[in-house]
């Protein structure tokens, strides 16, 4: 394949993979991105976490009544601000009608290969460094208080192994011998042993590094304004600084790629799910292992000699305010799992928030569009952008140089709602 000039219009753990990638293979590449390079977006301060485990997209049964309970709930999990807005409202009508046992049995096989082809890749990326990024493979722990719920994950469980994810149901002594670095007021739980997790800032870095090693440029605090296209491909790409040309375009530009598709005549629906975090330097105990605190919907992640806990997924539009009542949410988890933490232990962290881009069936968008022969979308990845990164930029190097993607991407086709 002759080398192409990619530009990439996003900089968060997509584009970044995908400059990475399409460097590594000799391509001229430049990223566009419209926050400086200290930025603090969806991609860095998440849980970090690599999930084969995750294998049911968000739209499933059960969903929607889950949803109106935690509606009415100011510190729960989940929350749709009322607001009128046709986007949110079609949103939401996708999202009832992919919320079916046949959606997440079609689905559920691709998100598996995916999680487990990045696990791979990540493994491989270490291998080929000498920069660590934190990569710790002893496995995730959805951790149960109840045991109603211990049952459902350990039915879940079942459906994890019957795709060929290892998982095991542990009681509560079983969990605190596999990590006894800390303390748990639990039911038990279930062990997925191929799950893993990672530092997102580390890889980022790491990923930025290897990139420019390879010639990619990285132009910060640059706006895209329009795409254009002439005849059946996109020209240029018009910018806050100009107007930028090249061979091929990728959009990994986040909950921002939609208004950038609607010109060219794709609609990418996506809502913003708001997401938080908050990182403690010095915890009072420190697992080994990451988890899910199932019940509140909280990931928890030790990263170097910090603890981050992170979760919610608030559709508020655009805003970035913080919702101090969601944080909450995630502070009285903590410590009602994990009865060492007391809430002063988080006294004077401020809360880390980013916007993740979710689609109304749950699936990312990754693939060629109807829009222009030249176009590849890599975006929508919702809570699974970090989990799929590497892959999501091997797969996207593959589409560019006309070679099969590894993947049956029909269930994340761009043009699928179009």
């Amino acid at each position: 394949m002759s080398r192409q000039h990619i530009v990439i219009l996003g900089g968060g753990v997509s584009g970044l993979a995908v400059a990475e990638s399409c460097a590594r293979r000799g391509h001229r590449v430049t990223l566009i991105e419209r926050l400086g390079h200290n930025r603090t977006g969806c991609s860095f301060g998440n849980a970090g976490m690599v999930v084969p485990s995750h294998f049911v997209p968000m739209a499933a049964p059960g969903m929607v009544a889950l949803g109106l309970k935690w509606m009415w709930n100011p510190e729960s999990p989940f929350y749709i601000k009322p607001r009128i807005d046709t986007e949110l409202a079609r949103w939401g009508r996708i999202f009832i009608k992919s919320a079916t046992k046949a959606h997440v049995d079609r689905c559920a096989p691709i998100l598996r290969d995916l999680h487990l082809a990045a696990r791979d890749a990540y493994q491989e990326f270490v291998r080929e460094g000498d920069s660590g990024i934190g990569l710790t493979t002893k496995g995730l722990m959805m951790l149960c208080r109840e045991a109603h719920t211990l049952e459902e994950e350990a039915a879940m469980a079942e459906r994890a192994i019957a795709l060929g994810v290892p998982a095991a149901v542990l009681d509560a002594k079983d969990a605190a011998q596999l990590d006894p670095g800390i303390t748990m007021n639990i039911a038990g739980a279930v062990h997925y042993p191929l799950d893993c997790h990672l530092s997102p800032e580390l890889y980022l870095a790491e990923l930025e590094r290897r990139a420019k090693s390879q010639g990619a440029e990285f132009l910060w605090n640059t706006s895209v304004k329009s795409l254009v296209r002439e005849g059946a491909a996109i020209r240029a790409v018009v910018t806050s600084s100009g107007e930028i040309s090249g061979d091929a375009f990728v959009l990994c530009g986040g909950i921002w790629s939609a208004s950038l598709m609607r010109p060219l005549g794709v609609r990418l629906p996506m809502q913003a799910g708001k997401g938080y975090s908050v990182t403690l330097t010095n915890p009072v105990e420190r697992p080994a292992l990451c988890s899910i605190l199932t019940e509140a919907r909280v990931a928890v992640t030790p990263m170097g000699s910090s603890l981050r806990f992170g979760g919610t997924m608030e559709m508020a539009g655009l805003d970035e305010n913080v919702t101090r009542r969601r944080v909450e949410g995630i502070l009285r988890a903590a410590s009602a799992y994990f009865p060492k933490f007391e809430r002063r232990h988080f006294d004077g962290i401020e809360p880390w928030h980013g916007l993740r881009p979710c689609p109304p069936d749950g699936m990312p968008y990754l693939g060629r569009t109807s829009a222009a022969k030249n176009l590849i979308v890599a975006t929508g990845h919702a809570m699974m952008g970090l989990s799929l990164g590497p892959v999501t930029g091997l797969v996207t190097a593959r589409l560019l140089e006309n070679e099969d993607p590894g993947f049956d991407l029909t269930p994340l086709d761009p043009d699928r709602f179009a």
